[in-house]
């Protein structure tokens, strides 16, 4: 347990952004899996308007420190490919 009040402070900071990022996370989740779900049905539609949706919402938690540039980068790439595979077929 904290004993200094430095520390005590740095726990309750800790946990107030503990609680942010998990509600970002969460969010960014969200719209990930509305894309999923709209590729796994095999709406077009649907996928290509929730990709645009999630991206921006990628990379904003990005930029907030939630996931690495690269690992955003790497899933959007993914996502773009899946989406854009699904108009061929």
């Amino acid at each position: 347990m904290a004993n200094t009040p430095s520390a005590k402070k740095a726990t309750r900071k800790i946990a107030r952004r503990t609680a942010v990022n998990t509600a970002r996370r969460s969010r960014v989740r969200t719209f990930l899996r509305k894309v999923e779900e709209a590729i796994a049905a095999g709406d077009k539609e649907a996928a290509v308007s929730a990709f645009k949706v999630a991206e921006p919402e990628m990379m904003r938690a990005t930029s907030k420190g939630i996931f690495h540039k690269n690992t955003a980068s790497r899933k959007i790439s993914r996502l773009s490919h899946r989406v854009k595979g699904l108009a061929e077929a």
